[in-house]
């Protein structure tokens, strides 16, 4: 038995299919069977229970998964260890963000490590909040940029900046000739939100119950670009993030708000088991200057 077959029997048990899983380790399907069946044997136990349509996992089986993961993640941090101890600024570095943020934030980004960090090999994830979490807690990420705070206790953060929400509607709207707005004069105005799972919806619900505001029922968007041109269209008004306000945009005025502006605060998390401390605090620094925060 070697790690390479216990990344077989993590893969399977992770896509519950022998197919899937050799994709994912570049072998195929029957030489994978056939080393998972190996080490069945060497147990003598049963991992997965196996039918044409399905794979399931044993009682012993998801023991044995778990100590697999578990002896796959040491042997990981180890190689972070050694790696991180020659060269602390280098590497490939996995972040990610979520997506009313990720393609706002992304562009500087890449330009500022490539500047201020030539030695890492970026790679960009675009999730949603929950998914960029269970990615942190399983590895699969080194880092990620959400809204603070988070309720898991095994992550670090640093807050990067805050991000205000403007009122924006339709150059036709009769709210267009205002150039600020009180939280207050939306009461009973029906606001256009995202599909649920974006942080971002949660965070304007918080508003609205406060305001007085109301979502607009059986009209949802999936990005922010839509709620915009939706906004264009005439099809109601919505909370915009300052970091996504375009000042040429046609058809479309952002209203800031002149008390209570409701806000997010984004910020940098990862693991507080992370070998990549020094990294990430160079990642803080690269990400306050870009906003001007000393």
């Amino acid at each position: 038995m070697n790690l390479r077959d216990l990344n077989y029997i993590v893969a399977v048990a992770r896509y519950r299919s022998f197919v899937q899983a050799s994709e994912k380790c570049c072998v195929s399907q029957p030489t994978l069977s056939t080393q998972i069946k190996k080490v069945e044997s060497i147990l003598g136990i049963q991992i997965f229970e196996r039918n044409n349509k399905k794979v399931l996992l044993t009682e012993v089986g998801k023991e044995i998964v778990t100590s697999a993961q578990h002896v796959l993640d040491e042997v990981a941090q180890m190689k972070a260890i050694a790696a991180n101890a020659q060269e602390p600024l280098a590497g490939n570095l996995r972040i990610g963000a979520f997506p009313s943020l990720a393609s706002y934030l992304f562009p500087d980004l890449v330009l500022a490590v490539k500047t201020e960090l030539p030695k890492i090999k970026l790679f960009l994830i675009e999730e949603k909040t929950n998914i960029l979490i269970t990615q942190l807690e399983q590895g699969e990420i080194d880092t990620a940029l959400l809204s603070l705070p988070l309720k898991e206790k095994f992550l670090s953060s640093q807050p990067l900046f805050e991000d205000e929400f403007e009122l924006a509607v339709a150059q036709e709207h009769p709210l267009a000739n205002r150039n600020i707005i009180s939280p207050l004069e939306l009461h009973d105005l029906q606001l256009l939100l995202l599909d649920e799972g974006h942080c971002m919806r949660d965070q304007a619900l918080q508003f609205c119950q406060w305001a007085g505001a109301q979502e607009q029922l059986g009209v949802r968007a999936a990005s922010l670009e839509t709620l915009r041109q939706m906004v264009i269209a005439g099809t109601g008004v919505t909370l915009m993030p300052q970091i996504a306000i375009r000042p040429d945009d046609v058809g479309i005025k952002y209203i800031p708000f002149d008390q209570t502006v409701p806000k997010r605060t984004i910020g940098l998390v990862w693991r507080k088991t992370s070998v990549r401390k020094q990294l990430m605090e160079r990642l803080v620094e690269i990400f306050r200057n870009m906003h001007g925060i000393t």
